[in-house]
């Protein structure tokens, strides 16, 4: 898989029907890191969270699994359309994904949508920007306006 590996790729894995094992770890998250992969998102469970935590690598995943099972996964393909948490995700789609979960956007609507998006969080950020001016509270990044390169 690492040979598909584009720089600033984001790996979305079907894996379901894998629940009983931990199908990415801080091994192969971080080989993927190494291949260039900016970030990992699959239906199926993680393990090594600890690991995986202090190498900063942003996994997102649907719940936390146990150990791993030797020989218990065989790759189906690479860069085919899949169903990963009810969304059909394509290669070359975006993804973005945060501490509130993951999204995945057609390519042919990314530019459509990423324009929508910097208008409602730099909205978000000015009104979030006066009331740490009412409240006293010193700024910081999340509530700077964007400086636009």
């Amino acid at each position: 898989m690492r040979e598909n590996i584009k720089a600033g790729d984001v790996i979305v894995i079907d894996a379901a029907g894998t629940e009983d094992v931990g199908f990415i770890g801080s091994n192969n998250s971080l080989a993927w890191t190494k291949a260039g992969a900016k970030g990992i998102v699959t239906n199926a469970g993680c393990r090594d969270t600890d690991e995986i935590i202090k190498q900063k690598i942003p996994v997102y995943s649907r719940y936390i699994s146990r150990g791993i099972r030797p020989g218990r996964l065989e790759s189906e393909s690479t860069n085919k359309p899949i169903n990963c948490g009810g969304v059909l995700v394509r290669p070359e789609d975006v993804v973005v994904a945060d501490g509130d979960g993951v999204i995945v956007v057609p390519l042919e609507k990314a530019q459509t949508v990423a324009g929508i998006a910097v208008k409602i969080h730099e909205s978000d950020k000015e009104g979030r920007r006066k009331l740490y001016e009412e409240l006293g509270i010193p700024r910081d990044l999340t509530v700077e306006a964007r400086k636009l390169q």
